[in-house]
């Protein structure tokens, strides 16, 4: 009883506010107490009583009920904004984002500085069906291409922005290798295999060289290294590897077995139909019973800073101490965000879902017009312009079909999102030799074109089997940096250097291309 009659005495006969869970402090006591902490006992919510507007509860109707949501980093703000009382219910407007048809038609329009190309879109299928020179309507289609195949990766990226990294890099790489499946399907049609064969063959020679090796480059060019999951990237290059097999193999079947030409068939085609079954396994893999492999995540490198200005100590100083301010909640506190250098912002999406959509189809709609008139006019330009059927298909139609996995791989690659890059960049390229090209083979078998086989130039061959082995060296510490980058793309110059002056099919004797 008498600690009783003490603690009543100290409390000097305040009471506690109804509907509160602090104790008010005496009047003769600062907000901050002294030197504005605590005083001994108390906690720093105490001090801090949440403020709630006040509000005639018979003035909300029964559908117009006060919710409260918790800030997703509402513990480095000030306490005070922790509740945030519904806008509907205060009498005000939900606060949503809204999509505008200007809104998205800016976005979809100026989001890159490659979109001034779409101009060459309705130039490049004129062209076509005015039937002018064919040089120019390669050219201009071959350009056209460009930022349509962009276009198409900001649809994906819009619509990965809501499925998450791992679906999102399946995304990227899928409507990527939309460009190459729809030139391919034509060519074949147009019985233009070679074009078929090596323009597969130099897409996954672009990815792997040219657009990991530029993602490794730029990516690395501010930071020691960059990190990125080793295993996921392994098992990519491991599938890659038994991609290469899967060529080789009937490659030698055709130079060393007495069966030859009427065996390629029939072994490309049940070969075709295993790698269809490969990939669908590592869907699986992927999508199912290893998500938490693929979701793991890296470790991020900050950028390296060449100059430390004048002041940054201080104002780093300041930062920190005015967050320490904010969360002891001192009487005129406010809630100042402590700035992480190199820290990106959320993305959020610019695009509705079913507008991204649409831009996905009318993207595919466009490529597949301007690819068709680029694959009319490849004849007259290996023909007339001195350039190799191999050089064409090898070096500057995948350049075309790789445009959109080459700027997001390299966007995401500077942010040191390197588990993104490499699931596009590899990803496309196993896409291609598990997916793309098996169905380009069961396609020709079901149209009756016999020689779409697995059976390719050892050329071709040789430089995929060199780019395979150089990038499983390269992944397999999980780390990457500038140099390494470098290398990818010093043998990808090499590989062009050469297609270049490869002689054509007619020159050629003994040539297994078609």
């Amino acid at each position: 009883m008498e600690e009783h009659r003490k603690g009543e005495a100290m409390a000097g006969g305040i009471q506690r506010a109804e509907g509160t869970d602090s104790m008010p402090l005496p009047s003769s006591v600062g907000t901050d107490g002294a030197f504005g902490l605590p005083p001994v006992g108390e906690s720093v919510n105490s001090l801090v009583p949440l403020r709630r507007p006040e509000i005639d509860a018979a003035s909300l109707s029964d559908q117009s009920i006060r919710r409260r949501t918790t800030p997703k980093h509402a513990e480095n703000a000030n306490l005070d904004d922790a509740i945030i009382e519904d806008p509907e219910a205060l009498g005000g407007k939900e606060d949503k984002q809204k999509y505008t048809f200007v809104g998205q038609l800016r976005a979809t329009l100026f989001n890159s500085w490659i979109n001034v190309l779409l101009l060459a879109v309705p130039v490049g299928i004129i062209l076509h069906y005015i039937h002018v020179d064919p040089i120019a309507v390669f050219v201009v289609n071959f350009v056209a291409i460009i930022p349509l195949a962009a276009l198409l990766g900001y649809g994906t990226e819009e619509i990965a922005m809501r499925t998450g990294e791992t679906v999102g890099g399946l995304l990227n790489a899928t409507f990527g290798n939309a460009v190459e499946l729809i030139v391919s399907i034509l060519a074949l049609f147009k019985n233009e295999i070679v074009i078929v064969k090596t323009s597969l063959i130099g897409s996954m020679l672009s990815n792997l060289l040219l657009v990991m090796g530029m993602s490794f480059f730029l990516g690395g060019i501010n930071r020691i290294e960059q990190n990125f999951n080793m295993t996921v990237a392994q098992t990519a290059a491991s599938l890659l590897a038994l991609a290469v097999g899967s060529l080789i193999i009937p490659t030698a079947f055709h130079t060393w077995s007495e069966a030859g030409e009427t065996g390629i068939a029939p072994l490309s085609r049940g070969t075709s139909i295993i790698l269809l079954f490969v990939y669908g396994c590592y869907l699986f893999f992927q999508l199912k019973s290893h998500t938490e492999m693929y979701n793991k995540p890296s470790e991020k490198v900050e950028k390296r800073r060449g100059k430390v200005e004048s002041g940054d100590a201080i104002k780093g100083i300041a930062q920190i101490g005015a967050g320490i301010s904010a969360s002891m909640g001192g009487h005129n506190a406010q809630s100042v965000p402590i700035q992480v250098p190199d820290d990106e912002d959320q993305e959020e999406p610019e695009l509705h879902f079913f507008v991204a959509l649409f831009t996905l189809a009318a993207s595919t709609a466009l490529v597949g017009v301007c690819a068709e008139a680029l694959v009319s006019s490849i004849d007259v330009i290996t023909t007339r312009g001195h350039i190799s059927e191999t050089f064409v298909g090898l070096i500057l139609l995948p350049i075309v079909g790789n445009a959109a996995e080459h700027a997001t791989a390299i966007t995401v690659a500077m942010k040191d999102k390197m588990d993104l890059s490499i699931g596009v960049a590899v990803g496309s390229s196993m896409q291609i030799a598990l997916l793309v090209l098996p169905l380009i083979v069961v396609i020709g078998w079901i149209a009756g074109k016999d020689d779409m086989s697995l059976y390719f130039d050892g050329f071709q061959i040789a430089v995929l089997f060199v780019a395979v082995l150089l990038v499983n060296y390269l992944i397999q510490d999980g780390k990457s940096h500038w140099l390494e980058g470098m290398l990818l793309m010093t043998l990808y110059l090499i590989i062009s250097v050469a297609a270049w002056f490869y002689p054509a099919k007619s020159e050629r004797t003994g040539s297994g291309a078609s």
